[in-house]
C-alpha cells in the first residue's frame, strides 16, 4: 500500500537551479526515501527537464518521487505522487486525474479540520508545520508537537512533519507521532 512508502527522511529540493549531484549525494548518504521537486518558475520546459533527471535518480536509489503543485507534471513523467498545497488543486481532483497508483499528499499546516478532510478525500498522507522556525518560509503557520499529537490520534493516513527540521531535532517530531520528516536546508543548504 502506498501510504506505508510515508516514512523515514522526506527530501525537498530547494527552489534554485538543480544541482543533480548535491541531490544525489544527499540522497545515498542520507538515505533519502522520498524527494519532492519544489520549484515555483513558470518555465514548463525547465520543470520538465528537472523533474525528469530528479526521477531517474530517485530511480536508481528507490526513493519516492513526488512532484510539488503539478498534477500534470506528474502524471506526464510517472513520478510518484503529488504534494498539494491548500491552494492548489483539490485532492478529489487530482484523484480523478492520476487514478489510485499514484501518492497525493496535502499540506494542512497546523489544523485538524483540514487534516480530517484530505484524508476522508482520500489523500494518502497529510505535511504538518512549521514545527520549527523555517528558513524557507519564514512566516509560515506554527504546529506545536502537541497539535501533531492530537492530528495523528485522530486520522489514519501517515503525517509528514515539515519547518525547521534538523538532523538534531528530528526526534522529537518523530515521536510526536510524525511518520516522516522534512528537510530542506538541512539537507541541501550547504
Amino acid at each position: 500500500m502506498l501510504n506505508q512508502r510515508i516514512k523515514g527522511l522526506y527530501g525537498i529540493t530547494p527552489d534554485k537551479d538543480l544541482n543533480i549531484a548535491l541531490i544525489e549525494n544527499a540522497i545515498k548518504k542520507h538515505k533519502v526515501n522520498i524527494l519532492q521537486y519544489r520549484r515555483k518558475i513558470q518555465d514548463e520546459k525547465r520543470k520538465l527537464d528537472e523533474a525528469t533527471q530528479l526521477l531517474e535518480v530517485c530511480l536508481q536509489h528507490n526513493t519516492l518521487f513526488i512532484v510539488n503543485d503539478d498534477v500534470n507534471l506528474c502524471k506526464k513523467i510517472g513520478a510518484d505522487g503529488v504534494h498539494l498545497g491548500q491552494n492548489d488543486d483539490d485532492v478529489s481532483s487530482a484523484r480523478h486525474l492520476l487514478g489510485n497508483k499514484f501518492i497525493i499528499g496535502v499540506s494542512c499546516h497546523n489544523d485538524l479540520e483540514l487534516a480530517l478532510e484530505a484524508e476522508k478525500n482520500g489523500a494518502n498522507y497529510i505535511a504538518l508545520g512549521a514545527v520549527f522556525k523555517s528558513k524557507t518560509k519564514p512566516n509560515a503557520a506554527y504546529c506545536s508537537l502537541s497539535t501533531i499529537q492530537n492530528i495523528k490520534s485522530n486520522i489514519n493516513i501517515p503525517i509528514v512533519g515539515i519547518g525547521g527540521i534538523t538532523f538534531e531535532n528530528q526526534q522529537s517530531v518523530l515521536d510526536a507521532g510524525c511518520n516522516s520528516i522534512a528537510m530542506i536546508e538541512s539537507l541541501f543548504g550547504h
